[in-house]
């Protein structure tokens, strides 16, 4: 029996230690993203923000990573702050550009 209560109750610490590690993760993941948010409040226009919060609906991926990237440049200096929407836009608009056209030919 005694046996029995131990293994219960190592498995109750078991959880209760993934639980905790798991709630950590995600207060550092919040803390992170609002870290992120305070940064792009900075750099972006609120028309900027809210066009990449719309792409976000879309294409998360890619907002996720056109965030990172504007946040970089604008560390590094190389991006004019606070971005405007029209110059957001033209931005979009050059990286569609190098995306390649896919074509399928059927025969």
């Amino acid at each position: 029996m005694s046996e029995e209560v131990d293994e219960v109750e190592l498995i109750k610490r078991r959880k209760m230690a993934e639980l905790q590690k798991r709630m950590a993760e995600e207060e550092r993941r919040r803390e992170l993203e609002a870290r992120k948010q305070s940064i792009l409040r900075v750099i972006l226009t609120p028309e900027a923000r809210s066009r990449i919060a719309n792409l976000k609906i879309i294409k998360p991926e890619f907002a996720e990573q056109l965030e990172a990237q504007l946040i970089s440049l604008a560390q590094q200096g190389k991006l004019p702050v606070p971005l405007t929407d029209e110059q957001l836009k033209s931005i979009l608009i050059e990286l569609q550009g190098r995306k390649r056209d896919i074509r399928i030919t059927w025969m």
